[in-house]
C-alpha cells in the first residue's frame, strides 16, 4: 500500500481514535506514516521521554523548600539526607537511599534534645525527592496544605525534608522522632504521560526493617490525577483506620481500599 493510501485508512480511523485517546493518556492510535510512527507522536515521544529523564536527575532545592513547607506549616523543618551522597550513586543504590547519613541522624537527635514537646508523636511529616524532584516542587506544599486542617489535635514531629531519600527511610526517621505514624510524601517513578506524580505512603509503627507489605499507599497526585483535596480526604481516612486498628498495610487493606474509593 503506498504512503498516500496509508494517510486516506488513517483519515477513515480518525475519528475512533480520538474516542478511545479521550479515555485515556496512553499513547494509543497514534497513526503512521508508512511503516513508521507519524512525524508529530515520535517527537511528542522524544520530548516526554526527556521530561522523565529529567525528573528523574533534577536535584531537590532542599532549603528552598524547607522554607516554603516552615512558612506553610508553622513546624519545624529538618533538612536531611540518606546516605547516598549524590544522584548517581542513589539511582545505583537503592539501599543507601533507604538509610540516613550520620549528620542526618544527629540532627534529628539534636532536634529532640531541643524540642519542647513531651512524649512520643502521633504522626511523622516526611517529604523526599524519590525519583522525582519536580513532583514534589510542584505538588508537596499544596497537598499538605489540603491535608493538614483535617488533622487538627493531631502531635506533628517537625516535618523532615530529605533529599536522595527512598520510601522506606521514612520507617528510620519516623523511629528516630518517636512517632506512632509515618506519612512519607515522595516524586514517584516518572512515566511518559506523568513525570511529576507524587506518591504518599503510610506506615504505622515506622521501624527499620518494615516490609512495603505493611504499608498504604496513595498514588497518582497530580494534575491529571489524583487532586490535593481527593487525596488528603483518603490520606486522613486511613491515619485515623491506621490509628483505631494500630497497623497499616495489607492487614488494613480491606478497609482502605472502601477509603479509597470514597
Amino acid at each position: 500500500m503506498s504512503d498516500e493510501s496509508n494517510a486516506r485508512a488513517s483519515d477513515l480511523e480518525l475519528p475512533a481514535a480520538n474516542r478511545l485517546r479521550s479515555f485515556t493518556p496512553a499513547r494509543v492510535a497514534l497513526g503512521r506514516t508508512g511503516v513508521s510512527l507519524p512525524t508529530r507522536a515520535r517527537l511528542d515521544f522524544d520530548r516526554c521521554h526527556a521530561l522523565a529523564r529529567d525528573a528523574v536527575h533534577t536535584r531537590l532545592e532542599t532549603a528552598a523548600l524547607a522554607k516554603t513547607l516552615r512558612e506553610l506549616t508553622g513546624l519545624d523543618v529538618l533538612c536531611l539526607h540518606s546516605a547516598a551522597p549524590d544522584r548517581a550513586t542513589y539511582l545505583q543504590r537503592p539501599d543507601l537511599g533507604r538509610k540516613l547519613d550520620e549528620p542526618s541522624s544527629r540532627a534529628i537527635s539534636e532536634s529532640l534534645a531541643e524540642s519542647v514537646v513531651d512524649g512520643e508523636f502521633d504522626l511523622a511529616l516526611i517529604v523526599a525527592d524519590g525519583l522525582s524532584a519536580l513532583a514534589i516542587e510542584r505538588h508537596a506544599a499544596p497537598m499538605l496544605q489540603a491535608f493538614l486542617p483535617m488533622i487538627a489535635g493531631w502531635r506533628l514531629a517537625p516535618l523532615s525534608v530529605v533529599e536522595q531519600g527512598r520510601v522506606a527511610i521514612g520507617d528510620q526517621i519516623g523511629a528516630a522522632l518517636g512517632a506512632q505514624i509515618a506519612v512519607i510524601l515522595i516524586g514517584e517513578r516518572p512515566g511518559l504521560s506523568s513525570p511529576d506524580s507524587l506518591g504518599v505512603y503510610i506506615t504505622w509503627d515506622p521501624r527499620p526493617g518494615r516490609l512495603d507489605a505493611e504499608r498504604n499507599c496513595i498514588s497518582n497526585i497530580r494534575t491529571g490525577g489524583s487532586s490535593y483535596e481527593q487525596a488528603a480526604r483518603q490520606l486522613s481516612a486511613i491515619l485515623s483506620e491506621a490509628r483505631r486498628l494500630r497497623l497499616t498495610g495489607i492487614a488494613l487493606k480491606p478497609q482502605a481500599q472502601s477509603l479509597l474509593e470514597g
